[in-house]
C-alpha cells in the first residue's frame, strides 16, 4: 500500500504541468484591440473625408451618410467590447485565490 499514489486531477485523464505553454499560437488580445482602435480610426479618418468632400459638393449625400453610420457603429461596437472586457477583467478580480 505505501508504494501507491493518488494524483488528482480536476479533468479526468489530464495532469497539471505547474507551469503555462511558453509559446502562443496566433494573434494575442494586444493585438486584436490594436487592429480594432486601427479599424476605428480608419472608419473616422473616412467619415471626416467625406464630409470635408460633401462640403466642398464633390461628394454625395449619400455616401456621406453612409460613411458616418459606419463610423458610428464602429464605434458603437468598439465601446461594447471594452466595456465586456473591462467587466470580464473586475469578474477575475473579484475571484478568491
Amino acid at each position: 500500500m505505501d508504494d501507491l499514489t493518488i494524483q488528482y486531477s480536476p479533468t479526468p485523464g489530464v495532469r497539471e504541468s505547474g507551469k503555462a505553454p511558453d509559446k502562443r499560437s496566433g494573434p494575442g488580445f494586444y493585438d486584436f484591440i490594436k487592429g480594432a482602435v486601427k479599424n476605428l480610426n480608419d472608419m473616422e479618418a473616412k467619415a471626416d473625408q467625406s464630409v470635408e468632400q460633401l462640403m466642398k459638393g464633390k461628394a454625395g449625400i449619400h455616401e456621406t451618410m453612409i460613411a458616418l453610420q459606419k463610423a458610428d457603429i464602429s464605434l458603437r461596437v468598439f465601446l461594447q467590447v471594452r466595456n465586456k472586457a473591462m467587466d470580464a477583467y473586475r469578474e477575475i478580480m473579484r475571484m478568491p485565490f
